[in-house]
């Protein structure tokens, strides 16, 4: 009889938890649904895609049109499905800031949603225009609400979806790339596996992204 599977509240912020439980199409649904749902703002999309690169083999296993042979072709594959989901992602989001996201300006914070976020999206947008949606990306939590902001200040339809496709090409090809390459560097050059070390890889990725947060509260 299969155990039955415990999760914990942390495991949400685990990148490993969803590639050992769910593998590929959860990876996709986490990309889509960090952009794609609001409330997905705390969920890990830069670790996670940085770790799909260091498992892109079993992760693609039994999907690819690849041979395993083909590492580059597959990896092309995987920023192709990953591409897919966070533009679908930000498709609905703008969809939802389209129809509906004026009324969020007047909702009550809550433990998933804040609306400090939603006026720092709104300002970066500002500031950057149509390519807050590509440079947003590579931001955590930023990411999720520009789309939001871009449908409720009407951004053309054409210019938010070529942007958020060369957004999440650009993304998805740095963080899956860095993930498989540096993890096949460190183990022939140093014998050094740091798939035994992905914990403090996460951490990295916490403190790099929300830098310029912590700056910015530092400064103030």
């Amino acid at each position: 009889m299969d155990q039955l599977l415990i999760i914990h509240f942390q495991d949400f912020f685990n990148p490993e938890f969803y590639i050992a439980h769910g593998g590929l199409w959860l990876v996709l649904f986490i990309i889509f649904a960090e952009t794609g749902l609001f409330v997905g703002f705390f969920l890990p999309g830069d670790s996670l895609i940085f770790i799909s690169g260091i498992y892109s083999h079993s992760l693609l296993k039994d999907i690819s049109i690849f041979s395993s042979n083909h590492i580059l072709l597959n990896l092309i594959f995987f920023i192709f499905l990953l591409t897919i989901a966070g533009t679908l992602g930000n498709l609905a989001s703008y969809w939802f800031g389209l129809k509906s996201g004026k009324l969020l300006y007047k909702k009550k914070d809550t433990f998933f949603f804040k609306k400090k976020h939603l006026f720092k999206a709104q300002q970066f947008y500002e500031k950057h225009g149509k390519a807050a949606i590509l440079i947003a990306r590579f931001l955590p939590i930023v990411r999720t609400f520009t789309p939001i902001v871009a449908g409720i200040v009407k951004m053309e339809k054409k210019n938010f979806f070529i942007f958020s496709f060369l957004g999440m090409i650009a993304w998805a090809s740095v963080m899956l790339f860095a993930g498989h390459y540096l993890y096949l560097f460190f183990l022939n050059h140093y014998s050094f596996d740091i798939k035994n070390h992905l914990g403090v890889i996460v951490i990295v990725f916490v403190l790099v992204t929300t830098s310029p947060v912590i700056y910015k509260v530092i400064k103030r």
